[in-house]
């Protein structure tokens, strides 16, 4: 049977997506391709991807409307939390541990809740 093999690719609207390019960019390290899209390629792209519905009324993403979040794999959770204070972003003081990893929440520029783990 023909089937998905891995997220090929998460699109999402924005105010100015120029502006929040260039934050994800700087602030989180994104790789920009040559043609202006954020991309990740390549072993060091590697690792676990996770695909999950939530309740319609979850407030897992945050307070608000907001209809989907990206959980970005990082390297050195303790590291870049410090980064994104120093740079004045906007930071949720809660934090998980689990056995598979940590967990952080951030908000970019455009109120956008976004899921920070380091896997284990």
């Amino acid at each position: 049977m023909a089937k998905a093999v891995g997220i090929g690719g998460i699109f999402l609207k924005a105010q100015d997506p120029k502006a929040l390019k260039a934050w994800y960019v700087t602030h989180l390290g994104l790789p920009l391709a040559d043609h202006g899209s954020i991309v990740f390629d390549g072993p060091e792209s590697a690792g676990q991807t996770v695909f999950n519905h939530f309740p319609s009324n979850t407030d897992y993403f945050g307070d608000g409307p907001q209809q989907s979040m990206i959980n970005f794999r990082v390297d050195d959770m303790d590291a870049l939390l410090a980064q994104l204070a120093d740079a004045g972003v906007r930071i949720d003081p809660k934090r998980d541990d689990y056995p598979f990893g940590k967990f952080a929440w951030i908000w970019d520029p455009e109120g956008n809740r976004i899921e920070l783990w380091q896997p284990l």
